[in-house]
């Protein structure tokens, strides 16, 4: 009897796969497992960053919902992209962040309004 063969894979696509992150065996969080977790647990695991946050850190917090992003082409100076890009992964979503702050400080209510000028 002959032996089934094998589908042929190839290089890269072996390479893909080697290198793609495990797929998570579920897709929501263990609950029991972190409802089991002590404090002491936490406060031993979190990271150095993590480990004094004061009391009232999350008073001011506020919950944003994620909202669709568009892909545009924006002209910026030079050395602020540099500046953004350095600060690490991400920047075009800590540049979205400084402009909505801006949008959403514009447009307060009560906030009298602005002329228009040349920037």
């Amino acid at each position: 009897m002959p032996k089934a063969s094998k589908p042929s894979v190839s290089k890269t696509t072996a390479r893909k796969r080697a290198a793609a992150p495990l797929a998570p065996t579920q897709g929501r969080a263990d609950l029991a497992r972190l409802r089991r977790t002590s404090e002491a647990e936490i406060a031993r695991t979190a990271p150095p960053e993590l480990r004094d946050i004061p009391d009232d850190f999350w008073q001011g917090a506020r919950v944003v919902t994620p909202v669709t992003k568009e892909a545009i082409s924006i002209r910026l100076d030079e050395d602020v992209i540099a500046w953004f890009r350095a600060s690490g992964p991400r920047y075009q979503s800590r540049i979205n962040a400084v402009l909505r702050s801006y949008v959403e400080q514009v447009a307060a209510p009560g906030r009298p309004a602005r002329s228009k000028r040349a920037v």
